[in-house]
């Protein structure tokens, strides 16, 4: 094996997979000593044993319909939840078709049929045998599909999902009640996305839900270049609206995860580097007070890394996603891992929440293979998601580089 990272600080290397060479990856959950590790050009969910992290070793592989995608993946209650959309990478092969405008799913035809050449909606698991996941349910959408989902084992899960007749991807709340059979009990999305009512967006760039993070009675949405959306979800059947918070302009926009810290009254929110360094100004993980949900106000901004010159490395330079503080992992209100693309993941403490430092990090090395198809593709690294658990062990997926385990020390 070559050299394994390029630098490090407060974190040190445990283990390294390519995943049964599937190496690219997306979002990894952590359920009984196994890691579920959802791809975004090899298409389903590799199962992967972590219970020897110096030593992971792939075990299963999940496949989805051979045009659509399961980018992410959530486990509680010894079931796993995976998202089945159609795989927009087969169509838009610069990133720039696929960021810089709404998917205008509401012509969702053009892109096949649904069930034949592609499939749409959430795949339902029993993982209690870790290992051998064992199917036992379908939600089936009308449109295109779910694109990231959130569950920590309640009654409800809440995802964005690319319905027919909307722009792109909006808000929904699934009923989780029988997990064998999960159903859509509401759905809402910002004004001018409901095409097939006639209505018309006028917010400029690609406007659609990325995720929600729910905390309490809140659901707080990243909506790409709509910003960042509260929703007073009390009321499961009617999600209402609360406030859009956006910043662009003057900065660039691209709102793709939001961590909210309600014991300080706080929400951390990533803007993802979606191009080329040299193609798009630097984007930014702001710091935003909530204890006014109705006027949420950003106060710092988080310490973009410097130490290397990652605008020369090339590629993506810029967040990409937070850990999210699932209850069955990492939890802190001061301290942040991010993932920073080309710089690798980060880890900031925010006990001055109008400070952020930046206190530890980890850069992967260049991928060994390379598994994404896209044409003139920078061949460097691009840490992709992030999850911490308990013990300090942390779990990064890349889009080509495999999964790697790091122990965080500071």
């Amino acid at each position: 094996m070559s050299k394994l990272f390029d630098a490090a600080k407060n974190i040190e290397f445990v283990g390294r997979t390519d995943q049964g060479g599937r190496a690219d990856g997306i979002q990894c959950m952590i359920h009984r000593g196994h890691a579920y590790v959802s791809h975004v050009f090899s298409g389903g969910v590799s199962v992967i044993d972590v219970r020897d992290p110096r030593h992971p070793r792939p075990v299963n592989f999940l496949p989805t319909h051979p045009r659509s995608w399961s980018v992410h993946c959530q486990t509680a209650n010894d079931i796993l939840l995976v998202v089945e959309e159609f795989n927009f990478y087969s169509v838009y092969v610069d990133e720039s078709e696929y960021y810089g405008h709404s998917i205008e799913g509401v012509h969702s035809s053009k892109f096949g049929k649904r069930g034949d050449d592609y499939s749409a909606g959430m795949r339902v698991y029993d993982v209690s045998d870790p290992a051998n996941p064992r199917a036992i349910g379908f939600m089936e959408v009308e449109g295109l599909g779910l694109h990231r989902i959130w569950w920590t084992g309640g009654d409800y899960a809440y995802a964005s999902a690319l319905l027919d007749g909307y722009t792109d991807h909006v808000f929904i709340i699934i009923d989780m009640h029988d997990p064998a059979r999960p159903r859509i009990v509401s759905q809402w999305a910002l004004p001018g996305m409901h095409a097939a009512d006639g209505e018309t967006m006028t917010l400029p760039g690609r406007v659609a839900l990325h995720h929600a993070l729910v905390a309490g009675d809140i659901a707080y949405g990243a909506w790409r270049d709509g910003g960042l959306v509260l929703l007073d979800i009390a009321d499961k059947s009617a999600p209402k609206f609360i406030s859009r918070t956006s910043w662009s302009p003057p900065y660039p926009s691209g709102t793709h995860s939001a961590l909210p810290l309600l014991d300080r009254g706080l929400c951390v929110v990533a803007d993802e580097a979606t191009l080329d360094r040299d193609q798009e100004e630097q984007k930014y993980t702001w710091m935003v007070d909530i204890r006014a949900p109705e006027n949420p106000v950003t106060i710092a901004t988080f310490p973009t890394p410097s130490d290397q010159d990652y605008v020369a490395k090339g590629g993506h330079f810029g967040p990409h996603n937070l850990h999210e503080n699932r209850p069955e992992g990492f939890q802190s209100s001061d301290i942040v891992f991010a993932t920073y693309q080309n710089a690798g993941v980060r880890v900031f403490d925010i006990r001055d929440q109008f400070r952020p430092a930046e206190i530890g990090y980890f850069v992967p090395s260049a991928p060994e293979q390379w598994v994404d198809p896209r044409p003139a593709r920078h061949q460097v690294i691009h840490t992709c998601d992030v999850n911490v658990q308990k013990d300090g062990l942390i779990y990064i997926t890349d889009y080509n580089a495999g999964l790697y385990i790091l122990q965080w020390k500071g």
